[in-house]
């Protein structure tokens, strides 16, 4: 929740300046989608903001303002321990250290080293000696007692359970910081993973995704196309499609192992799957949108059903068929990873699958920034096609 508070906070702190910024003049008439271009200074700050939160709540030296973070030093409380002699008040010392560092231990009875965010067992009386309170507080067993710099919680055994103030900062084995992940990257751009360069990880990946997502389109768009201008192909197709279409790929990989095996045809069909029944719905929705009065005209004037095909119905399916590209590929990069979980030697799935294994959040951020990257590399690729394929899209 504070996250996204942040997040809302810096989204209206930069529409607010840009409005003032901005220099105020014709746009368009509102609701034209022709008129409406991105603001690359708003690109820019969103990255910029989505930059700075993670600097923030992980304590990275690229921020100059961080959240407050966990309790490092020494810290102490006192403690009464009831015995033969009676209660006794001791005092304990604890030094807190980052879970990555080997500081020496404190000298002196009742000295003990914690590591921040986690939660240390602490035995500073005999077995014999029964912890009663702590900072002048009753304890009795699982009730948590408040202490200078975390809390103290004592257990069915009789230890005591301290933990320190873990702050708003994510530990860096759930969220490691910004600069973390670059020199990961670069080291595994420079050496490789698992014995494979990372540029051939990424490689295998992108072919699987290009693959499906092609097969997808050669079949699906054909397919809805004959869907929506043939009443026996509709009838005939329609039940499979919305059967499919809310299948979720995922759930075919065991009949794609059995059927295909484990190997790369395998995994392409399932990306093809993937991507067939969105493309199938993008074309027949692409046909469906086709002004009548256009398909009219164009008889009017003498044209024969061909003609009416290639010059108008699909011309101004186009857009939907874009779009239908920039869903499927997103889905498909989403399926790949997961068919990479399964018996992959190469891929960017299959690297995020082995470092999770090892707790290796650095490496599994990497894998997901650059699946991130590719795949918004692609989109852009496909809007900048889609401006020179389908000029009219938007006007009428």
């Amino acid at each position: 929740m504070i996250v996204l508070a942040v997040y809302l906070l810096l989204f209206v702190g930069s529409w607010t300046v840009l409005r003032l910024l901005r220099q105020r003049g014709a746009t368009g008439v509102f609701g034209d989608i022709a008129a409406v271009r991105p603001y690359r200074a708003a690109s820019v700050l969103s990255v910029l903001s989505a930059l700075a939160i993670w600097g923030a709540f992980t304590g990275s030296r690229l921020v100059p303002l961080h959240v407050p973070g966990p309790f490092l030093g020494e810290t102490g409380f006192r403690y009464g321990a009831e015995g033969p002699e009676g209660v006794n008040i001791g005092t304990l010392r604890i030094l807190v250290h980052r879970p990555e560092a080997k500081p020496a231990a404190p000298q002196g009875q009742g000295a003990f080293l914690a590591p921040a965010w986690r939660t240390t067992l602490l035995r500073p009386v005999p077995a014999e000696t029964r912890i009663v309170q702590i900072e002048g507080q009753a304890l009795t067993p699982c009730l948590s007692v408040l202490v200078p710099n975390g809390s103290v919680t004592l257990t069915p055994k009789g230890a005591l359970s301290f933990t320190p103030n873990p702050g708003w900062q994510m530990e860096p084995i759930w969220l490691p910081a910004p600069e973390a992940v670059a020199a990961r990257f670069w080291d595994i751009a420079k050496n490789g993973y698992q014995n494979t360069a990372l540029w051939e990880h990424l490689g295998f990946s992108l072919f699987r995704v290009l693959s499906g997502l092609v097969l997808g389109a050669l079949v699906g768009v054909p397919l809805g196309y004959l869907m929506a201008l043939s009443g026996w192909f509709r009838g005939w197709f329609d039940p499979i499609v919305e059967f499919m279409r809310p299948v979720p790929p995922l759930a075919l990989i065991p009949l794609i192992i059995i059927w295909f095996g484990i190997w790369e045809s395998g995994k392409i069909i399932l990306l093809f799957l993937a991507a067939l029944w969105i493309m199938v719905i993008a074309a027949r929705s692409g046909i469906a949108a086709v002004r009548l009065s256009k398909v009219h005209a164009a008889y009017s004037l003498g044209a024969s059903r061909m003609q009416v095909l290639w010059h108008i119905l699909i011309p101004n399916s186009l857009p939907e068929i874009f779009t239908g590209l920039r869903v499927a590929l997103g889905v498909c990069w989403g399926t790949v990873v997961a068919a990479e979980l399964v018996a992959a030697e190469k891929g960017a799935g299959m690297m995020i699958l082995v470092a999770s294994k090892f707790q290796l959040t650095d490496i599994v951020v990497m894998g997901i920034i650059l699946i991130g990257v590719i795949g918004y590399s692609i989109d852009i690729l496909m809007r900048w096609a889609e401006a020179q394929l389908v000029p009219w899209k938007g006007r009428g």
